[in-house]
């Protein structure tokens, strides 16, 4: 199907063709689905919904799969140790996801890793498609209109109401249609090879490593002037996350961060002081005040005092490039726009050619002597991919070894 015309309004698509299933819940159930799939033929469609913001973590309240010849399938991933069963009767399977990289890790969590993957959302950002979102590419490319007013529910809801259960039955309904879709798309463009490598780097990346100092992405830490008070957020924070993981809520729902950077930036030493402290409200501020007075005075008393800045080996912001090395900005300022026009005439967003950071890392400390080869070295190792690396590194290099002028 070619791209639908603006004219003709999108059909809606209200209920899923065979029925809203029910909710697989048993081990007899399991079993039973597991059979169907694995009798089922071609790719397998498959989504999960979450509860982020409502629980702790980013686990699945439902796992959706949908194959030709077995139809849908909603599952409790709750009700079970884990969906082994399901993955063993996908082995060798295409898994068709949208957005792959949201639901592979909670994907994980329950035992299920797919052997072959296509990303729908990530193949409309190759394809060139204005609007990558799964309602906007299924209304684009197959005429549908796809309600999507519960994918922020609080999916954890027991039981599900029916109205959720057909959205996320038809969420995998669409999937095997649109894939068809892309990859003709994909293939007319000459572009379904770059795809298909970054559905293998997704699906082979794992799970992101741990990040370090996770309180420091407290909304409203730059508000803090000094260690002491870092330490006394750290402190909260941590506080918070372990009542929110012990009574499995979101950390939001506890107290919200800028209750947290309220009580760090005025460090209050009694329970009256820490209430009247302007910004600090939740539903747990009054009700748990020693715990976070308790954390309060750990962090006025220990000589752990966090840096304000944390050391990094990436390039610092371009803005400052020009002075600190003008060197790098020429190289920069000089690849990045043959990158773009290569973009644009790939028709794909500059991002998908190369990851930015890829380009700033390289243009900061270039590799020596500098050739096609050590280019392409330098890309590899910052993890580009083969089709990435092919087309962008003779661009890169011509670039670096005749940067041109930059303006006063």
């Amino acid at each position: 199907m070619t791209e639908t015309s603006q004219a003709s309004p999108p059909t809606p698509l209200t209920e899923p063709r065979e029925g809203v299933p029910l909710v697989v819940n048993t081990e007899s159930g399991l079993r039973r689905a597991a059979e169907a799939l694995a009798n089922g033929s071609g790719p397998a469609a498959v989504d999960a919904e979450r509860a982020s913001g409502y629980r702790y973590g980013q686990r699945a309240f439902l796992v959706q799969v949908r194959r030709e010849g077995a139809g849908t399938w909603l599952i409790d991933p709750e009700a079970f140790e884990d969906l082994k069963p399901i993955d063993e009767a996908l082995r060798g399977v295409e898994w068709i996801l949208h957005a792959a990289t949201q639901d592979l890790p909670c994907l994980a969590d329950v035992g299920m890793h797919p052997d072959a993957l296509f990303d729908t959302e990530l193949a409309a950002r190759i394809a060139g498609l204005p609007r990558v979102g799964l309602g906007a590419v299924v209304e684009s490319l197959l005429g549908l209109a796809l309600a999507k007013e519960h994918s922020a529910a609080d999916w954890s809801k027991r039981p599900l109401p029916k109205p959720w259960l057909t959205y996320a039955a038809l969420d995998v309904e669409i999937l095997v249609d649109l894939r068809a879709e892309l990859a003709e798309l994909l293939e007319a463009d000459g572009k379904l090879s770059f795809a298909l490598e970054e559905f293998e780097a997704i699906r082979l990346a794992g799970s992101p490593a741990p990040r370090q100092d996770p309180w420091r992405r407290l909304s409203g830490l730059h508000g803090l002037r000094d260690r002491r008070q870092l330490a006394a957020a750290r402190e909260l924070w941590y506080e918070r996350e372990s009542l929110a993981e012990n009574r499995d809520v979101a950390p939001g729902r506890i107290i919200p961060d800028k209750s947290i950077v309220a009580a760090a930036k005025t460090m209050p030493a009694t329970v009256p002081a820490l209430l009247n402290t302007p910004g600090f409200h939740g539903r747990a501020a009054s009700k748990e005040a020693p715990r976070w007075i308790r954390a309060l005075n750990a962090a006025r008393n220990t000589e752990d005092l966090p840096p304000m800045q944390v050391s990094s080996n990436s390039p610092p912001p371009p803005r400052v490039w020009a002075e600190k090395n003008p060197d790098a900005a020429a190289r920069l300022n000089t690849a990045k726009p043959r990158l773009t026009r290569k973009a644009e005439e790939l028709n794909m967003p500059l991002e998908n050619l190369l990851t930015p950071d890829f380009l700033r890392r390289i243009s900061w400390h270039p590799p020596q002597p500098i050739d096609p080869d050590t280019i392409a070295a330098a890309l590899r190792e910052l993890g580009a991919r083969e089709w990435q690396v092919r087309l962008t590194s003779p661009i890169i290099t011509v670039a670096f070894l005749d940067p041109e002028p930059q303006g006063k």
